[in-house]
């Protein structure tokens, strides 16, 4: 069984930074389920139809990786905006420790539905706040329309409901709560 390392405390950002950064961000890699479902809007409203993967962020020194993502971002400043990416993975986005909780759950933004199998990562990446902050640009509008900010999309913590929590680690019960 592989072992991960507790990693270090997180690096505290400045404290002009804070407003913008008051909790941990999370990355979501959102995958709709293709075997079921004909595109990503039928994925959305059924059964099983997404998979999102968190990754909590850190800050601290820059991402490698996500800055092949950051370089782009202006060009995909507006809603429906495409750009090249080139050679990316994904997994090069995930911790090297590869344990996680796994949920049934929803969406956190509209329309809420509830067809999201929740894979979250155990242990943060590290990414510059710089990097955070680029994405803090984007926008939900389209070209031409009154710009509005992709900040504060999204919703309060939910209960738990009658749903179970799995994990890839071996745990205990107080051992959740810390």
């Amino acid at each position: 069984m592989q072992q991960c390392l507790k990693p270090p405390p997180p690096v505290a950002p400045l404290p002009s930074l804070e407003p913008l950064f008051p909790l941990r961000p999370p990355l979501h890699l959102v995958h709709w389920n293709s075997a079921k479902y004909q595109n990503y809007k039928d994925a959305v409203l059924g059964e099983n139809g997404l998979a999102v993967i968190a990754v909590f962020l850190k800050l601290g020194a820059p991402h490698q990786a996500l800055q092949k993502l950051v370089d782009v971002l202006p060009e995909i400043k507006y809603k429906d905006a495409r750009a090249p990416v080139g050679s990316f993975q994904p997994s090069w986005l995930l911790p090297t420790c590869p344990h996680y909780w796994t949920y049934p759950g929803s969406l956190t933004t509209p329309p809420l539905t509830e067809s999201v199998t929740w894979i979250i990562h155990k242990e943060p990446v590290e990414v510059a706040v710089t990097q955070l902050a680029a994405f803090r640009l984007l926008l939900f509008s389209a070209l031409g329309e009154e710009d509005r900010t992709m900040v504060n999309n999204f919703r309060p913590l939910q209960p738990l409901m009658n749903r179970k929590v799995l994990s890839s680690f071996p745990t205990t019960e107080e051992g959740m709560r810390s």
